[in-house]
């Protein structure tokens, strides 16, 4: 019963967890449901996602007014969080984080805990006349006790590319109180040719075990749009990003 009850007091599916692992003195999380008018259904990670991107961005934010580096922001806020700042580390090793970019190219960072797995991605990007190219990304993923690796790389994966594509690209455009889009011409995807390279690297532990179809998603988006403000200049603050860089 007391599991029904904190169902009903608080949605997780809405929300995307209660609790921020960054040492913040004070907070206050509240949300309100809306009746959208038209027929909605769960998406991949649920309310992660979109907590995900604001809270991200905005100490992506945070970082940049206090002059600080944001991977150095964020592991300073993250003192009693080990497994949080051993999935940061690995990344940031993975990515070369502190390495000279090409010419135009930028990177970006965002960590999120979510079905009781830690996933820290770095995305590297370039923008030329408005248009986004995304060329790596860089996963870590602590999802304590797991059997088969190769399932994780190919569940990571496709939640990175699956959130990229609905990051940049897709939106579902409503026209007399209908769906207006009818197919993939009018309703743009992430093409092969679009899609990054995917790093991963699993942390190795024996804590209990978590989930890997959807933690994967979550962090991509704002990782994504940080790394864009780094190679521009202009921050992303709603989404899909296609048309806010010409």
């Amino acid at each position: 019963m007391g599991k029904l009850l904190n169902w009903i007091d608080w949605d997780v599916t809405s929300t995307g967890g209660t609790q921020l692992p960054y040492a913040i003195p004070a907070y206050e999380m509240d949300y309100e449901v809306v009746e959208p008018g038209i027929r909605v259904g769960f998406w991949r990670s649920v309310g992660n996602s979109h907590n995900a991107f604001t809270v991200e961005s905005v100490l992506d934010e945070a970082a940049d007014l206090a002059g600080r580096d944001p991977l150095e922001y964020r592991l300073a806020l993250l003192t009693d969080q080990p497994r949080h700042r051993k999935v940061l580390d690995q990344v940031a090793q993975d990515a070369g984080w502190e390495s000279s970019l090409p010419e135009g190219h930028a990177r970006g960072i965002a960590l999120h805990e979510s079905f009781k797995s830690i996933v820290a991605q770095v995305v590297e990007v370039s923008v030329d006349s408005g248009n986004v190219r995304v060329h790596k990304v860089h996963c870590a993923i602590d999802c304590g006790r797991y059997v088969n690796p190769n399932i994780i790389h190919q569940q990571i994966e496709g939640s990175v590319i699956f959130g990229l594509s609905a990051a940049l690209y897709e939106q579902i455009s409503l026209k007399d109180g209908a769906v207006a889009n009818s197919n993939f011409h009018d309703y743009r995807v992430a093409r092969l040719s679009e899609s990054p390279e995917v790093f991963v690297s699993i942390i190795e532990n024996e804590e209990a075990p978590g989930g890997i179809g959807e933690p994967g998603v979550p962090p991509v988006v704002p990782a994504l749009c940080n790394a864009i403000y780094a190679a521009t200049g202009k921050r992303i603050r709603r989404l899909p990003v296609a048309s806010q860089l010409i």
